[in-house]
């Protein structure tokens, strides 16, 4: 049975943006429907040519960059490539930071603003990170 899972992603830190990112690739791996909006503070991290990591919150985000585990990046990379993830950036988040479609990663679909998110993804399951 599939599901629809549904992630906003308004957290800038490391641990927050990786727990959306393995939450998105699991589900969209597994056959479910995955959405995923990206404003505020994490919109900032899917321009195009960003290098700089997010900011850990705490040791465990400092663990995570040690360990070896997939970045982030690469998570919702794989999800929108294998799963068929769609990665939506906020309309409003990209005129505040002044950035066009063409400066965002290849993966992320149109702008979207939150109503048309919010009632697209009504009756599913929602996380914000």
């Amino acid at each position: 049975m599939s599901r629809s899972v549904h992630i906003i992603c308004v957290s800038g830190t490391h641990e927050k943006l990786q727990m959306a990112s393995m939450v998105a690739s699991v589900a969209a791996a597994t056959g479910d429907a995955v959405t995923v909006f990206f404003s505020m503070n994490a919109l900032a991290y899917f321009i195009n040519g960003q290098t700089e990591d997010a900011p850990a919150e705490g040791e465990f985000g400092t663990m995570l960059a040690k360990e070896g585990v997939p970045p982030f990046r690469q998570l919702f990379q794989q999800a929108a490539e294998l799963g068929d993830a769609q990665l939506l950036p906020c309309s409003m988040a990209m005129d505040l930071l002044e950035i066009t479609e063409r400066e965002l990663v290849p993966e992320f679909g149109p702008p979207t603003g939150l109503t048309k998110f919010l009632n697209e993804t009504e009756g599913g399951q929602l996380l914000t990170f």
